[in-house]
């Protein structure tokens, strides 16, 4: 996308006036205006005219900490089934579309009693492994057949991905979704006049989705775990890790699902986890782009508000992460270069204490930050350092960590980062190493709000997290940092009994890797 003169010049003035310091905050305010339906579902509506398109999504307010042990990995197998269509959207034949779906149903109950015997058989040692098809009963072996039967009489009336090429032949463009321990958010860019369409897909989808090719998709999503996780160097590590840091929190487990529920999913567990998180009032909508707000939020009520009010409400995560009290520590042997993974638990979303922690993590990281001049530029111990806060829903974590330079190992880097940490605890930042981190909070805050769909974005996941309105508020807290409120966090959170560490070294025989970290995403 080319950008005009005219927003090159307000990107160039951002950057003149961060580099003295006199950034206008007031100027950040992005004008959302917030309606509530009938049914209890939100919409928040940001009308901009730079483009005649709009970014539409919505976030429904569930994630992998909403799971339970046994039916992990169900809020993201539900993601894609949302995308299976509707009764006039994905099929050529409904009524034998539904047919087949209780046959398969039927069958799935009867191959369900089989692997309870499975499991028996695991838990006796009769066999290794319950994915293994050599393992399966010789009668799930022939329910299998019978499945796999409806299964073909179903893709003879399947239209795959009708409800993206309808999207698409209507100009639709970045259709997509995602799954975090918070949130599931969907989004599409559309075409200004096509908003309506936007409205009829959407609330076709929530309102009467049908959840065709189930048991396909879970094999799906049970590769894509494959591949992700199982295939690549650091994967299970990362998700052995995780599940060390977190003691009690469900965010211990991952987003994709431990390898022994997806296969369990069953459809029933779906359709009640659909009643319960994606009822209206566990909702909401979002739009940004050209278009009247007035005519927006008509059309909202006409479409969405016919969706009825849930039966109750999402329950809250009431199990909380317990209180680290000794320092854990994890050696692994990696098929990757060597390097260290450093967690401290810390605030969740909102928490007063996570914009001096923000703040604390550039500090530390970027090119210009402590870690890569000290670790990489003058001791050269590592070739790589990072850090940043993560504030999650029910919880938060501070993460740091670094690449090991050849003839350097991983405990080196891993002290290096103690020391750094370190002089924070006892010395107050200087007043200009302050500003400039702040100046560089600012303009990325800018650069995130010259465009729809990052706009979009931003609303989205502040939603998912616990409230919109940070997208405004966030960046006055974040100037609002002392340098006292820098040592004080350090102080805080970075102790040895708060912290959970992970050393890969590399694998006997195994040459250097592509680079590849476990630095997780700032959120």
């Amino acid at each position: 996308m080319t950008h005009s003169p005219h927003r090159k010049r307000i990107i160039g003035l951002v950057w003149l006036l961060t580099g003295v310091g006199l950034l206008p905050i007031a100027g950040q305010q992005v004008p959302v205006i917030e309606k509530h339906l009938t049914n209890g579902m939100r919409l928040l509506l940001v009308e901009r005219h730079d483009e005649p398109t709009v970014a539409g999504g919505w976030v429904a307010h569930v994630g992998s900490s909403n799971e339970k042990p046994g039916m992990t990995g169900i809020a993201h197998l539900f993601e894609h089934m949302m995308f299976k269509g509707t009764p006039t959207i994905g099929t050529k034949d409904y009524p034998k579309d539904l047919e087949i779906i209780a046959g398969q149903e039927q069958l799935r109950d009867q191959m369900r009693q089989e692997e309870r015997k499975m499991r028996v058989e695991y838990r006796h040692g009769e066999i290794d492994d319950l994915l293994k098809p050599e393992n399966k009963t010789q009668r799930y072996q022939e329910l299998e057949k019978e499945f796999n039967k409806l299964i073909s009489e179903q893709r003879q009336i399947l239209v795959k991905n009708e409800f993206d090429r309808i999207y698409t032949g209507q100009g639709g463009a970045g259709m997509n979704a995602f799954t975090t321990e918070d949130m599931t958010g969907y989004f599409i860019n559309v075409p200004a006049n096509k908003l309506e369409l936007w409205m009829w897909m959407e609330s076709g989808r929530l309102w009467h989705p049908v959840f065709r090719e189930f048991y396909a998709e879970r094999d799906v999503v049970f590769e894509e775990r494959r591949m992700r996780t199982d295939s690549t160097p650091l994967g299970k590590f990362s998700e052995e890790f995780n599940a060390m840091f977190w003691e009690s929190s469900p965010y211990s487990w991952p987003v994709v699902g431990w390898p022994s529920d997806i296969p369990a999913i069953s459809k029933a567990q779906a359709d009640e986890f659909y009643a319960t998180f994606y009822s209206p009032q566990n909702i909401t909508l979002i739009l940004v782009g050209d278009f009247q707000p007035a005519q927006a939020e008509a059309l909202a009520k006409k479409y969405f508000e016919r969706i009825p009010h849930g039966p109750k409400e999402a329950p809250d995560v009431v199990t909380l992460e317990v209180k680290q009290v000794a320092e854990k520590r994890m050696n692994a042997e990696a098929e990757t270069n060597p390097q260290v993974d450093i967690l401290w638990h810390t605030v969740p979303f909102e928490h007063k204490d996570s914009y001096a922690l923000q703040i604390l993590g550039q500090i530390l990281s970027t090119r210009t930050g402590r870690l890569y001049k000290n670790l990489v530029l003058a001791s050269g111990v590592a070739t790589d350092a990072y850090a940043n806060q993560g504030s999650q829903k029910w919880a938060g974590y501070f993460n740091a960590g670094g690449e090991a330079r050849e003839g350097h190992t991983p405990e080196e880097v891993e002290q290096g980062i103690y020391a750094n940490v370190e002089k924070l605890k006892q010395a107050e930042v200087p007043p200009e190493e302050l500003q400039k981190v702040k100046n560089n909070f600012a303009a990325g805050e800018y650069r995130r709000l010259t465009a729809d769909f990052p706009i979009l974005m931003q609303l989205v996941r502040n939603d998912g997290e616990g409230d919109w309105r940070e997208i405004n508020a966030a960046g006055p807290k974040i100037q609002a940092v002392t340098a006292a409120d820098v040592m004080r966090v350090a102080n805080t959170y970075f102790t040895k009994e708060n912290r959970t560490v992970a050393i890969y070294t590399r694998k006997p025989g195994a040459s250097a890797a592509p680079r590849e970290t476990s630095k997780r995403a700032s959120k």
